[in-house]
């Protein structure tokens, strides 16, 4: 990195979240000019890790470019294998998912790829509120004997040794495609196919970043492949497994996987896919999202998954599947509708067990590890709370909802870069802390007595104190560009997209506009700040910081810049509201500039 990427931008050593500016890559001072699109999107890719001599493939992501032979993952080809004889054979298949978007579309992914081999299967996604995560011993057990010779498991089963032991002391093959954390004792399956395996080899590890819906595509891959090897399509066609990439996507970007390499590919050419609308209930769904336009990256993620989850969060947890696999457009369009109410419903739940999560706050300044809990908060927003705290506060933060009843807790955490939550919630079900736990760096679920939370507060508190502060100690701003105001213009945005898809573990491009005075500062809704800016430059730009009128910057920026010229940061994005599309800033950070 140059001397230039490891100094502070604009002199910003702690700007008004606390954070020291650097570049992401190198100094990208643009001025009040957008610059070359090419030049711009090559620094973003460099900027990302791509190799020079490696930016045009990362330009274009598709799949002949970054899919590997599937067969390098352990179990691969016994999985195809089972399942071939399966196809060929007329059994009878059930797919067990789990109640999230990514189980909801690694269902729907292998129900439509099978329903297009010939075979219909069944599928099972437990109740969240009355099953809780994972597969239960008991149902596979019950869907062995009501006539399932096989089961596949998606986004769960790799730490389930319970459950699958029942099964297979039952005589139910059970095949488990999953992408959470293994121990280094596996459960007795037909086979597991999961990337993140201990066993794996390194260019089987290197796709660990995989959510359970791309470990679904390969299988099916290799599915066909292996069926195309026994000659099953002499008399029949061959699926088109290109056109499920539409569920990939959405599994992909709703499970906030890492968007590097096969995910990037993944992403981009199923968003192709979903502007096709192929998918009755796909298209349903993007209709009940009120979206005017074909699907970007971030609809996946703020539009079309918040409602699938909303099924297993506060409804009916096989709604997700039963949309996306459906042939009727009137159930299609039913079945989004009842999904769009319950999302309603769902923020309204949500937005209450917050309130009081952050009352508890207050007595946890010290804490490394945030961990809230209690009684009567639905277990189906904890995950989005824990988000909304870890965000607030910097720090992993664990959201448990007791039940009274039982005397235990149902928990979920989400964590921040450079502290492997799942690792530690793994290592405290083996050391007796939780009945169950599992997850990955950046989430995790457990369930816990609520007599032991207060030693697991100290103990995540401890085990993690020093990923903590390493972490926050390193809290920077990457910037990967920086304009006059004058700059902040739709041709800059259009270039900047052309960098994408962008989400986690490619992160969208980072603008810093000024220096800049605030003509207007006000609050809209419940709690995001909005400003209008104008520059030096005499131009002036509309910009938005949501949910931070009560942190610290939210108050500088309503209560302290009265003619203090400022440095903003954030993504640009297109306000097309008006007559003519104008760029506007979603504002993420702030600096003084005088």
């Amino acid at each position: 990195m140059t001397s230039q990427a490891l100094s502070h931008v604009f002199g910003v050593s702690q700007s008004l979240t606390g954070r020291a500016w650097r570049w992401r890559g190198g100094n990208m001072e643009l001025g009040a000019g957008a610059g070359s699109g090419r030049d711009i999107v090559d620094q973003l890719m460099i900027a990302r890790g791509v190799a020079p001599e490696d930016i045009d493939r990362h330009r274009q992501p598709t799949l002949r470019n970054f899919l590997p032979d599937p067969s390098i993952f352990q179990d691969m080809k016994t999985a195809a294998d089972r399942l071939a004889q399966a196809v060929l054979a007329h059994e009878r298949i059930t797919i067990y998912g789990d109640y999230d978007v990514d189980g909801a579309t690694s269902s729907a992914l292998l129900i439509l790829l099978l329903r297009e081999l010939g075979l219909e299967a069944d599928y099972y996604i437990p109740d969240r509120l009355l099953e809780g995560y994972g597969p239960s011993g008991e149902a596979l057990v019950k869907l062995g004997e009501s006539g399932s010779s096989l089961v596949v498991t998606v986004d769960c089963g790799a730490m389930a040794h319970d459950a699958l032991a029942m099964a297979h002391d039952a005589g139910v093959d059970v095949i488990v495609v999953d992408h959470h954390k293994c121990a280094a004792e596996l459960p007795k399956t037909v086979a597991l196919v999961n990337p993140n395996r201990l066993d794996e080899a390194d260019d089987a590890a290197s796709h660990g970043h995989l959510a359970a819906v791309g470990v679904a595509f390969l299988l099916g891959v290799a599915l066909v492949r292996t069926l195309r090897e026994r000659d099953y399509f002499a008399d029949r066609p061959e699926p088109n497994v290109l056109s499920l990439l539409d569920l990939v996507a959405l599994g992909t970007v709703a499970d906030v996987a890492a968007l590097h390499g096969l995910n990037r590919a993944f992403v981009s050419q199923g968003l192709k896919v979903m502007a096709k609308r192929e998918n009755i209930g796909m298209a349903a769904l993007i209709d009940a999202s009120r979206l005017k336009r074909a699907p970007a990256c971030s609809d996946l993620g703020f539009a079309l998954g918040p409602r699938i989850n909303a099924g297993g969060r506060v409804g009916e947890s096989t709604l997700g599947v039963r949309l996306l696999t459906t042939r009727d457009p009137d159930e299609a369009r039913d079945i989004a509708a009842q999904l769009s109410a319950l999302n309603d419903e769902r923020r309204a739940i949500e937005a209450a067990v917050q309130e009081e999560a952050e009352q508890q706050l207050a007595g946890q300044h010290n804490r490394a590890v945030h961990l809230l809990a209690g009684e009567g908060w639905h277990p189906g927003v904890i995950g989005i709370v824990a988000g909304r705290i870890k965000e607030k506060t910097g720090k992993p933060s664990l959201v448990i909802a007791l039940d009274a009843e039982t005397g235990q807790g149902k928990g979920s955490g989400r964590s921040i870069a450079g502290v492997d939550l799942g690792a530690a919630i793994i290592r405290a079900k083996d050391e007796g802390l939780l009945l169950a736990g599992g997850g990955h760096a950046m989430a995790a679920g457990l369930t816990v007595d609520a007599a032991r939370i207060e030693d697991l507060s100290d103990w995540l508190d401890a085990t993690l104190e020093a990923q903590v502060a390493g972490a926050s100690a390193s809290r920077e701003m990457l910037l990967d560009i920086a304009v006059a105001p004058g700059g902040l213009v739709p041709d800059l945005i259009a270039s900047l997209d052309e960098g994408g898809p962008y989400g986690v573990g490619w992160p969208g491009p980072r603008v810093a506009v000024g220096p800049v005075r605030l003509v207007k500062c006000d609050i809209v809704g419940a709690d995001h700040v909005r400003i209008i800016a104008s520059g030096d430059d005499g131009h002036s730009f509309k910009g938005i910081a949501f949910r931070a009128a009560d942190s610290d910057m939210g108050q500088a920026l309503l209560h302290g810049s009265q003619g203090r010229k400022l440095w903003l940061a954030g993504r640009a994005k297109i306000d097309d509201w008006g007559s003519r599309p104008q760029a506007e800033l979603h504002l993420e950070d702030a600096a003084w500039a005088d």
